[in-house]
């Protein structure tokens, strides 16, 4: 597989859809009326679909789940100026935004397992979730995520397909 571009942060992203296929999408603690999907930084070494399997459940509590589909290529989002000082500042780097290789996961567990405090193991990100239609989250997304998540339903949409009206 081929390395994200130099200067942004290996990062993995959460495409959970349930059996409706509809999206899980949550809204960001630190950002108020700001919805996406999970992701997150993948640690040294780390194979990246682990990655992915570990942040759903660091951030939503979800282990029931299974890997459907994987996007070819890395999809990258530079951050906005004054995100990119805050998150610098605090993860020590600087890195002009994020590299994310997303993934489609099949919820096969109940609603009732979704918990945003996580596993515990880190810092609540999110204060509430909801099923959405991915045109439904396009809406709510922060402006300068938007064309990613345009493109991995673009990606995913074969796997979306009886519910393709949304897209």
């Amino acid at each position: 597989m081929e390395a994200p571009p130099a200067g942004y942060r290996k990062n993995v992203g959460i495409c959970l859809v349930n059996s409706s296929n509809k999206v899980f999408a949550a809204s960001r603690l630190d950002m108020p009326g700001s919805w996406q999907m999970p992701q997150g930084g993948v640690d040294e070494g780390e194979d990246l679909r682990a990655a992915a399997i570990r942040e759903l459940k660091e951030e939503a509590g979800v282990t029931s789940a299974e890997v459907v589909a994987e996007a070819p290529y890395w999809l990258t989002y530079d951050f906005p100026p004054e995100l990119k000082e805050r998150l610098n500042k605090e993860w020590g780097t600087n890195w002009n935004g994020q590299a994310q290789k997303w993934f489609l996961l099949r919820f096969t567990g109940k609603d009732e397992e979704i918990n945003l405090a996580g596993d515990g193991s880190e810092k609540p990100e999110f204060g509430e979730w909801s099923w959405m239609t991915p045109q439904q989250l396009l809406e709510l997304i922060v402006h300068f995520k938007k064309p990613i998540y345009e493109e991995v339903f673009k990606v995913f949409a074969p796997h979306l397909q009886s519910d393709s009206s949304s897209l």
